[in-house]
């Protein structure tokens, strides 16, 4: 059974693990695998390691990072040390300390978690990182996405396989549920240790877990949220795809200044607004806000000609012209008004 409430779940099977991991591991001489010490974590180190001692030409790695936040995370990290010499594989703790704790600690955690893995895969040669996202996360995802108000491409959620920077980042579990994770490792007699931040309702994601069962009642489980972020994925293939040719036949791009064909104008509005985003993208200085770009090409439909800043960027246009973006001046200070006496 895939959902807990309805009976007790299975753990998972020979022929599921080969169908899960085989098309995330196969060919990849070395991956680094990211294990906190949770259940999701432990799972994926137990299943990857029975994967890879039934045959040769991938070898594996073990990292926890360590955020020095909970009294407990040095002894999580031994611990997992410890699972991972048992298996014969090796095992480095990376300390990731956030020195100024607040209110986007989990944003600050992620970004440090991923830094320390990414320059310990490419100190030990790895060629790909492995996490333990499940089923339950992409869920969480979807639902963190749309309250966000996120496109196409932030309701497709998490990828099987994507990229950071020159690693490929692995997410093998993504289509597993949790419950058939802990049943797996209740199966081999493994233990794990629990965040407790985990379930802190300080936290977005905790805030959602607590109101799943409520959720799953109206129909939005963990799986129709995983089948909706794949369709998701699936359109917003297409669409890059579609905004590539748009870009190689209407866009042109030159040091300090990008322009936007007239032809363009014919292509559907989805099209055309990923053409702006691009072009600011390329002379901007601050990422592209979805509903910021979206205003601004509501009024380049809507006026003849006018200009606008966006993202560092400036962009004008003119009827039956081009839509031309070069980077934005600098402000000028303004000084400040005299004290009144």
């Amino acid at each position: 059974m895939l959902d807990g409430r309805c009976g007790e779940a299975a753990p998972l099977g020979a022929g599921e693990i080969e169908a899960v991991l085989t098309p995330a591991f196969a060919g990849v001489n070395l991956v680094l695998i990211a294990v906190s010490g949770g259940a999701d974590s432990m799972a994926l180190l137990a299943l990857a390691a029975d994967w890879a001692a039934r045959r040769s030409g991938t070898r594996l790695s073990v990292a926890t990072v360590d955020h020095s936040l909970r009294p407990e995370s040095a002894a999580e990290a031994a611990a997992v040390a410890r699972t991972a010499a048992s298996l014969g594989l090796p095992h480095a703790r990376l300390e990731a300390p956030l020195p100024r704790p607040g209110a986007r600690i989990e944003e600050a955690a992620r970004d440090a978690r991923y830094a320390a893995l990414a320059a310990h895969a490419v100190a030990i040669g790895a060629e790909a990182l492995a996490t333990a996202h499940t089923l339950d996360d992409q869920a969480e995802t979807v639902l963190m996405r749309l309250a966000a108000g996120s496109g196409p491409a932030g309701l497709a959620a998490m990828r099987l396989k994507s990229l950071r920077g020159r690693l490929v980042h692995l997410r093998p579990l993504l289509g597993v549920p949790k419950a058939r994770l802990v049943a797996t490792l209740r199966a081999r007699g493994w233990g794990w240790s629990e965040d407790a931040m985990n379930a802190d309702p300080a936290f977005c994601r905790a805030r959602l877990r607590a109101g799943r069962a409520v959720l799953e009642d109206e129909g939005l489980t963990a799986e129709r949220l995983g089948v909706f972020a794949r369709r998701a994925a699936r359109a917003e293939d297409a669409l890059l795809a579609a905004e590539r040719q748009a870009a190689e036949a209407h866009l042109s791009l030159a040091p300090g200044r990008a322009a936007i064909a007239p032809e363009a104008a014919a292509l559907p509005a989805e099209i055309r607004l990923r053409l702006l985003g691009r072009a600011v993208a390329a002379l901007g200085k601050t990422r592209v806000r979805l509903d910021r770009l979206e205003r601004l090409f509501e009024r380049t439909l809507a006026t003849a000609s006018g200009a606008a800043t966006l993202a560092g960027a400036r962009v004008a246009w003119s009827a039956d012209g081009p839509i031309v973006v070069t980077a934005a001046p600098p402000r000028r200070d303004v000084a400040p008004q005299a004290k009144r006496r």
